[in-house]
C-alpha cells in the first residue's frame, strides 16, 4: 500500500482527503515513479474544484512530481530503474507517494537540479518555454506586460524575459508583491488597482504593447486586451480569478484587429520531441543562472488542503511544492 491525496466529489479544499491506496504495477510503456516532491499548480485547484473535469471519481489530482523510478513496464526505454525524473503534463495523478505514468512524459532530471526544485520548475517553468519561444516568440528590445506576475509562472517569465532582452511590466496585487517582481526581472511593477492601460500608455510612449501573458482570466480580460497595440495577441493561460466567457469577436476588431490565444501546456508537448525541448530550454536557463526557481513554500502532501487554501488566498509567492 501507499498513500494519496483524493478527491470524491469536486468542491472546496476540504474534498482533499488523505487514504491508504494500492500500490501501482507499472504498465507495458510505463513507470513507476516514487516521488520526493510534488508541485502545486492553479491548474490543481480548477480539477478540484470541477472547472476540468477528471476522467472519473474518486480522482488523484496534481499534473507535476520529481522523483525515482523504481520500476519499468516492459518496452519502456524513456527510462531505467534508478533514474532521477521529473514530469509536468499529465495525466493527473501526482498527489501521491507513488504512481505509475507514461514513460514518455517522463525527462531525466540533470543531477544539478534538487527534487524540490524539479517539481517546482516543470510544469511553470515549460509553461513559460512554450509561451516565450513558441506561442508568441518574443524577441530583445520588445516591451511585453505579465499578470500575477509574482507567481510561479510570473517570476520566471519575468527573469527569462529580462534574459532575452525585453522590458518585463508586471502587474502585482500588492506593493510587497511589486518588489518581488522588479527584484526577478521587471522593470516596471503595477498594482491591480491601478489604471494599467493608462500606465503602460505611459510607459511605452504610447505604442503600447505587442503581447500581454495572461494567467488571471475573467477578471483581467479587458485590461489585456486595452494594453495591446494594434495586431497585438493575448495570450490567456489560466483562470485563476474564473474562466473567461467568450466575447463578441467584434472587440478585437474595434480594439485593433487583436489576436487571443488560449494556449496549454499539454498541446505544445504532445509530441516527445516538443517535451524534450521545452525540458531543455528550461534546464540550460536555469543551469545558466539566469532563471532561478524559488521554493518559497512547502506543505506536506497530507496537509494538501492547507496548501490549496493558502495558493486561492494568494498568501504565496513563487513556487510551492507537497512532500511525500
Amino acid at each position: 500500500m501507499t498513500h494519496a491525496i483524493r478527491i470524491h466529489e469536486t468542491g472546496g479544499p476540504e474534498k482533499l482527503v488523505w487514504e491508504d491506496i494500492p500500490l501501482p504495477s507499472p504498465k507495458p510503456g510505463e513507470a513507476l515513479v516514487r516521488h520526493k516532491a510534488v508541485g502545486l499548480n492553479f491548474i490543481d485547484v480548477y480539477f478540484r474544484t470541477g472547472l476540468y473535469k477528471a476522467p472519473s471519481l474518486p480522482a488523484i489530482i496534481g499534473m507535476e512530481g520529481s522523483g525515482i523510478v523504481e520500476a519499468i513496464g516492459e518496452g519502456v526505454t524513456e527510462v531505467a530503474v534508478g533514474d532521477r525524473v521529473a514530469y509536468a503534463t499529465g495525466p493527473i495523478g501526482a498527489y501521491a507517494q507513488a504512481r505509475c505514468i507514461k514513460a514518455d512524459r517522463l525527462v531525466k532530471l540533470p543531477d544539478a537540479i534538487g527534487f524540490e526544485q524539479g517539481a517546482a520548475m516543470m510544469l511553470q517553468g515549460m509553461t513559460a518555454a512554450f509561451l516565450i519561444k513558441k506561442c508568441y516568440p518574443v524577441q530583445a528590445g520588445q516591451t511585453v506586460l505579465v499578470h500575477a506576475a509574482a507567481g510561479g509562472v510570473g517570476l520566471i517569465l519575468c527573469q527569462w524575459l529580462k534574459h532575452i532582452g525585453a522590458t518585463v511590466i508586471g502587474v502585482v496585487s500588492t506593493e510587497e508583491k511589486a518588489a518581488l517582481a522588479r527584484a526577478h526581472g521587471a522593470a516596471h511593477a503595477l498594482l491591480t488597482k491601478d489604471d494599467v492601460p493608462a500606465r503602460v500608455k505611459e510607459i511605452t510612449g504610447g505604442a503600447m504593447l505587442p503581447v500581454v501573458f495572461d494567467s488571471v482570466g475573467r477578471d483581467t480580460f479587458n485590461t489585456s486586451l486595452d494594453c495591446l497595440a494594434s495586431f497585438g495577441m493575448m495570450v490567456s493561460y489560466g483562470n485563476a480569478s474564473g474562466p473567461v466567457a467568450i466575447p463578441d469577436l467584434g472587440i478585437l476588431s474595434a480594439k485593433g484587429s487583436l489576436y487571443v490565444t488560449r494556449p496549454t501546456l499539454v498541446t505544445y508537448t504532445a509530441k516527445r520531441e516538443d517535451l524534450n525541448a521545452r525540458a531543455t530550454d528550461l534546464f540550460e536557463v536555469v543551469a545558466s543562472g539566469a532563471v532561478q526557481i524559488r521554493v518559497n513554500q512547502t506543505f506536506a502532501l497530507k496537509d494538501a488542503a492547507d496548501a490549496h487554501r493558502a495558493l486561492e488566498a494568494r498568501q504565496t509567492t513563487g513556487s510551492t511544492v507537497l512532500l511525500p
